[in-house]
């Protein structure tokens, strides 16, 4: 038995800050409080929470060496697995134990290379977070999530396959949906509108038809698997919703009765607020984009605190490398300033994240559940910014700082 001793242990559920004691036995949680037994790792004036959560990153994107404008044509998948593996690394001495890959979008003939990652990681082969996989995102010809749009590439220029995502009507969708779930996708990606990011129409165009968007979600609710959407607009965001989607990426420009309709239907909402601050001058982008964001990023901050009122489900998600890997824990810290309490915040990035992939067996410190654990220096319902400098990370009764 291995007992981690430190200066005190915060209840995601209460808030309560307890003892500093927690028992471990191989992978798991066996005891919290007590008198110390076993092995005792003495972690001095540390605080112990659960491991984070982050509900939407790309390992396969950014990190060491990565050129945006030529990524796509230069990085083959052998170099992107490489890197995602330092991105991995990065991710977890962050704190983040669990993340959400959500949807490849770049040419690697098929191959599902976030769930490669994950086995890799599950394996031991290599140091990350346990990861839920998408596969590649569905999303439809020039979509937003569709590679050689973001390039404005000539036609037939890098053009995905289905099996990578690219799909248009409603046999192609479920096509698609088919291929990520028979080769390891746990969540299905799709593309819901555009994005402030989009070089081709405005950022709240909804891209896929209701007609569409219901087979993508049939299909994945059939095998079990949540759909999240990247959507930014009221009208495409409430047309998600009603097409059955589990979950909102980015939601930026949501009105009231679109934030009503998310609390009704208690859809979930991953709302990637600190991107906008980190990325609100754009001064090298295209005019057009800079436009759109000086447009959108303001409603988006107001939007988000309506939402957090509302009482929408939201969970942490960092939209990493939109904010570089290894810096998710500023997305905690941004949805404090947009309105949340730290308690709300740390449950957006633990209770609420395991809610939405569907797991009881983390995201709190208590018996039976995994020992994905941290510790920081000082305490987060004080200082929600001591949560970017996470000294100590435990994942699986495994030690990886400290």
């Amino acid at each position: 038995m291995l007992t981690l001793k430190a200066a005190g242990l915060l209840d995601v559920d209460t808030g309560e800050l307890r003892p500093g004691v927690l028992k471990i036995e191989g992978e798991h949680i066996v005891e919290v409080g007590g008198r110390p037994e076993g092995e005792v790792l003495d972690l001095g004036d540390l605080i112990l929470l659960p491991g984070l959560m982050d509900m939407e990153v790309n390992l396969l994107m950014g990190g060491p060496g990565e050129s945006a404008a030529t990524g796509l044509m230069r990085d083959d998948p052998p170099l992107r697995m490489m890197r995602a593996t330092q991105n991995a690394r990065r991710t977890l001495r962050a704190g983040f134990t669990t993340v959400r890959n959500l949807g490849l979008f770049c040419r690697t003939g098929g191959y599902l290379l976030d769930v490669a990652l994950m086995k890799a990681i599950d394996a031991g082969w290599i140091d990350g977070p346990r990861i839920v996989p998408a596969g590649h995102a569905i999303t439809p010809h020039g979509g937003h999530l569709d590679p050689t749009m973001f390039g404005a590439f000539a036609p037939h220029t890098l053009q995905l396959t289905v099996e990578e995502g690219l799909a248009n009507g409603v046999d192609e969708v479920r096509y698609a949906v088919r291929h990520q779930i028979k080769h390891g996708a746990q969540v299905i990606k799709m593309c819901g509108s555009g994005g402030t990011m989009s070089h081709t129409g405005p950022s709240g165009a909804q891209h896929y038809s209701d007609e569409e968007v219901r087979a993508i979600t049939d299909e994945a609710h059939r095998r079990g698997l949540r759909v999240a959407a990247h959507t930014h607009g009221s009208s495409a965001v409430t047309h998600m919703v009603l097409g059955g989607v589990d979950c909102i990426e980015h939601g930026f420009m949501i009105d009231d009765d679109t934030i009503n309709l998310l609390v009704e239907r208690g859809t979930w909402l991953v709302a990637t607020q600190a991107l906008i601050d980190g990325m609100v001058t754009l001064s090298s982008a295209d005019p057009k984009i800079q436009a759109k964001a000086a447009h959108d990023f303001p409603i988006a901050r107001q939007s988000i605190r309506r939402a957090i009122e509302a009482g929408v489900r939201i969970a942490i998600g960092s939209d990493a490398p939109a904010i570089p890997h290894g810096k998710n824990g500023l997305e905690i810290i941004t949805m404090v300033e947009r309105g949340m309490t730290p308690l709300q915040a740390i449950q957006a990035a633990t209770i609420v994240g395991a809610d939405l992939i569907d797991v009881t067996d983390r995201g709190r410190l208590a018996p039976g559940l995994l020992a994905d654990v941290i510790g920081v220096r000082g305490n987060p319902l004080e200082d929600i910014r001591v949560l970017s400098r996470v000294p100590f990370v435990m994942k699986g009764g495994k030690q990886f700082n400290y």
